[in-house]
């Protein structure tokens, strides 16, 4: 989550105008502070050793979650119909995306996708005609942080980077998750309406 909020920051003041000197620094200070994290904190060298390399430690709920979506293939066993959630830690939260690769399959997984692309893309597509600064950085934010978490989440879930304990939006379980997207998308809705009689 530090990672999703450190890159929302740094959107909104890439496109507030910040310097190149500053990019440049942040950037490099973000690579340093990842090295510094993977030298000085044993459960963050040991999640990106075990996705370098499997064989090196315990990587369970990785491999489940790769067998559920060989097990459901291109279309899926149906809805209800996986057995892998069974033995998956964290089914209904963390992994509910290996879930929905085993019931759903291939092809409406990549119509989740699909949808988060959308929401994101067609929030920009309408940032662009916005003149309003305020409402081009706090829209921006949401956008991004929504879009990031799905895109962790689902990445970690098909071995793409190491494991994080964060939500796919609007579908994992948890009653707080729910809560802070839709508060976080309603702000989004509202930044982005159209405002008829007031030039934009």
């Amino acid at each position: 989550m530090a990672v999703v909020v450190t890159s929302v920051w740094f959107a909104q003041f890439f496109l507030a105008g910040l310097n190149i000197f500053w990019i440049v620094a942040f950037s490099l200070s973000a690579g340093g502070g990842l090295v510094a994290a993977y030298a000085l904190l044993p459960h963050v060298a040991s999640r990106i050793d075990r996705f370098l390399d499997p064989a090196s430690g315990d990587s369970y709920q990785v491999d489940r979650a790769m067998d559920a979506f060989m097990n459901g293939g291109l279309w899926g066993r149906g809805p209800g119909e996986g057995t892998m959630k069974q033995e998956l830690p964290d089914a209904h939260a963390d992994f509910v995306f290996a879930v929905a690769g085993e019931e759903l399959g291939l092809v409406l997984c990549l119509v989740i996708i699909g949808l988060f692309g959308f929401i994101v893309l067609r929030g920009f597509s309408r940032l662009l005609q916005e003149s309003n600064l305020f409402v081009v950085l706090a829209a921006t934010g949401l956008f991004v942080q929504f879009g990031l978490q799905a895109v962790i989440n689902m990445a970690s879930s098909l071995e793409l980077m190491p494991t994080k304990g964060m939500t796919l939006p609007f579908i994992s379980y948890g009653g707080s998750s729910l809560l802070a997207l839709g508060l976080g998308m309603g702000m989004a809705l509202a930044l982005t309406r159209k405002r008829f009689g007031v030039e934009t």
